[in-house]
């Protein structure tokens, strides 16, 4: 009897260790940093399909995210779904919608909103179709590509043209 109580006690013990890594475990994932298995050719040349990206989320806590910075988002069409973009606006800023047309036309970016389109602006899904973008949806910051290896490294700066949208 004496031996089952040591098992019992073991078998608790193991358990609350693994209860407490699991919790760290979830914390860390949850409020600090995360890693993001990528899918569509929206962010080519930047991200591409099956990229691994590691993101932050205490920018987004802080409100630190800022134009030009790669995002994971909560999809404004699809709650169930992240997307990867790019800032291109905050919120009082206006940007160009059509950069290619003679005649421009500029939307307004509302308070606590921000404008994210994807790199690839010829196959992406972005603001230019839904709009200005509720800053709370913002999940979290991409800051480094880690897979694959041959490509792994921080990520890279907007294109010249995207600064140019904005004013």
């Amino acid at each position: 009897m004496n031996a089952l109580k040591k098992i019992a006690w073991k078998t608790l013990g193991l358990m609350g260790y693994a209860i407490q890594y699991g919790c760290i475990a979830h914390c860390t994932l949850e409020h600090i940093a995360d890693y993001v298995l990528c899918y569509g050719p929206s962010m080519e040349p930047t991200i591409h399909t099956k990229d691994v990206v590691l993101t932050e989320h205490l920018s987004t806590k802080f409100y630190k995210i800022t134009k030009g910075d790669v995002v994971i988002v909560r999809s404004p069409t699809n709650p169930r779904e992240f997307i990867c973009k790019r800032v291109i606006a905050m919120e009082g800023d206006h940007v160009c919608t059509n950069p290619s047309s003679y005649i421009k036309s500029y939307e307004f970016v509302p308070r606590g909103h921000v404008w994210i389109e994807g790199d690839n602006s010829l196959n992406s899904t972005d603001s230019r179709t839904y709009g200005p973008v509720p800053y709370a949806l913002i999940r979290g910051r991409v800051f480094f590509k880690a897979w694959p290896f041959e490509s792994a490294g921080f990520i890279k700066p907007p294109p010249e043209d995207i600064k140019k949208r904005v004013r």
